[in-house]
């Protein structure tokens, strides 16, 4: 039974080694596809003429501020700001939860951007206080477990 075995398998080792002449299969190759893409034309957009709305101001401006104080939830701040043309100047405050009232002046134009410049300055009504205690050392005690005796 291993005499069959081992003559098929050399028969089949041969056949793979290529000395047995096995006729060739060959397959045609694939059909090739042609698109046919038109050129890319590249040019400049013309530019576009745009009508002025009824509603279009050249130069806005509006001035606008609001303050909000509840002295229930301790809620303070405030905002200001003012606007001519592309130039727009402000102001806004709040309470920081540190106890200082930030101020923020702003302004934005075409040719500097946004710039802000920040304040903080501390309340009359509020103060720190610092108070060193003594470092305490706590020991929790846990009772002693008692022997588990079994008796019979």
């Amino acid at each position: 039974m291993s005499f069959q075995y081992i003559t098929i398998l050399s028969f089949i080792a041969v056949a793979s080694a290529g000395l047995l002449p096995l006729p060739q299969v060959y397959h045609p190759a694939p059909t090739t596809v042609v698109k046919t893409v038109a050129p890319v034309v590249y040019g400049h957009a013309k530019p576009v003429l745009v009508k002025h709305d009824a509603h279009y101001d050249d130069h806005p401006q509006y001035n606008y501020n609001y303050d909000v104080n509840d002295e229930h939830t301790g809620d303070v701040h405030s905002q200001t700001e003012e606007r001519a043309g592309d130039v727009v100047r402000g102001e806004y405050s709040l309470i920081d939860a540190d106890g200082f009232r930030r101020v923020v002046q702003y302004t934005v134009d075409p040719h500097s951007g946004f710039n802000a410049v920040v304040n903080r300055y501390p309340l009359d009504h509020v103060k720190t206080v610092a108070k060193q205690v003594a470092p305490v050392t706590l020991v929790k005690q846990y009772p002693v477990p008692q022997a588990y005796h079994q008796h019979h």
